[in-house]
């Protein structure tokens, strides 16, 4: 290689590097459903260690978080998990909210005999989870009695709102659909979907903005949420139509009732379970999450805070200790690839 060629060969290197880092740090938003990708990621891998521990969650959260984000190129990332007693709340409003949820049931049969060791494992994984995260370059929140789903909600729409940040949130939960406008994206880890207004409309047959009016009606079994008896997805949008043309409020739904009561037994029903309802839809209702004035401005403070620095050293001496290798080939280099343009943007 010439003189010539190697200065312009510097100059190209150069110039992309500018590139990567003419980002603002509040730019494109990667938010994570921790305890959501962690399990997701516990039940289906089954790696052992040398040491004879299941590292199937650990591992797995790791890859795919790896995986995200050279998918969505975020330029900040937020890893969100459950806080202490964080139902609470919602349990105020409808005691039978998650109740029961997989309460006996093993979620990774084929490793553990009994739930009190898959139990065990996870929250081990979990804790071991947060010592690796504390080495990259991204933020970690949790606060107590406040759900990951309430966190989530409003860190996109403060970022959307106030930054005009492109946010994708990463989660299984189909209740962050209510969220979706032209900002904010829902990518569904369990079908790999980036889901946007359109495909709402395509896959529901309602707007995005309609959707916690489809949910709160429909309701969600695995939250506990019973909805209105007999009032299926069918069933909904052909007897109310109008969840696919223009954007409702429950007062809309209400009126609508009024007006068809003698259509149909359905507009009844919807008048008759109209409180219960009203809750469900509180209940539901990420656009007024859950968070307290003090947790706003805690939220705030974080999003306002430097990105961590990546700490290559501490988390390869994490790695080689839990044999991550087997799960993530090429544990240094993947680390760099992966995590180190989140240091080279912009404060």
């Amino acid at each position: 290689m010439g003189k010539k060629e190697f200065l312009k060969l510097l100059e190209e290197v150069s110039l992309e590097h500018k590139k990567e880092t003419s980002f603002s740090k509040n730019d494109r938003i990667l938010l994570v459903d921790g305890l959501n990708l962690f399990l997701r990621n516990f039940a289906v891998l089954n790696f052992v260690n040398q040491n004879n521990a299941h590292i199937g969650g650990l591992g797995g959260f790791l890859r795919s978080l790896g995986s995200l984000i050279n998918h969505t190129k975020p330029t900040s990332v937020y890893v969100v998990f459950d806080g202490v007693g964080s139902s609470t709340n919602r349990k105020n409003l409808l005691p039978e909210y998650k109740s029961g949820r997989n309460v006996n049931k093993i979620t990774n049969w084929d490793i553990f005999e009994d739930k009190s060791t898959e139990v065990d494992a996870q929250v081990d994984q979990i804790s071991r989870l947060i010592n690796y995260l504390q080495c990259l370059p991204v933020k970690i929140l949790s606060i107590s009695k406040v759900e990951a789903d309430d966190i989530i909600a409003f860190l996109a729409t403060h970022l959307s709102t106030q930054y005009n940040s492109q946010v994708f949130i990463a989660s299984n939960d189909k209740d962050f659909f209510q969220l979706i406008d032209d900002n904010i994206t829902v990518y569904k880890t369990g079908e790999k979907v980036f889901y946007n207004k359109q495909l709402i409309r395509e896959k529901f047959g309602v707007l995005a903005e309609n959707f916690i009016i489809y949910k709160t009606l429909v309701g969600d079994t695995s939250d506990k949420i019973p909805g209105v008896k007999d009032l299926g997805p069918k069933t909904l949008i052909e007897k109310f139509p109008e969840v696919g043309q223009t954007i409702l409020s429950l007062d809309d739904i209400f009126n609508i009732c009024e007006t068809k009561l003698k259509d149909n037994k359905i507009y009844a029903r919807v008048l008759h379970d109209f409180e219960n309802v009203k809750n469900f839809y509180r209940l539901m209702d990420l656009k007024n999450p859950l968070i307290d004035d003090n947790e706003k401005e805690f939220i705030i403070e974080t999003v306002d805070s430097p990105i961590p620095e990546l700490k290559t050293k501490e988390f390869l001496h994490l790695a080689n200790q839990d044999d991550l290798a087997i799960i993530i080939k090429g544990v240094e280099l993947w680390l760099k690839d992966t995590f180190r343009i989140l240091n080279s943007i912009k404060k």
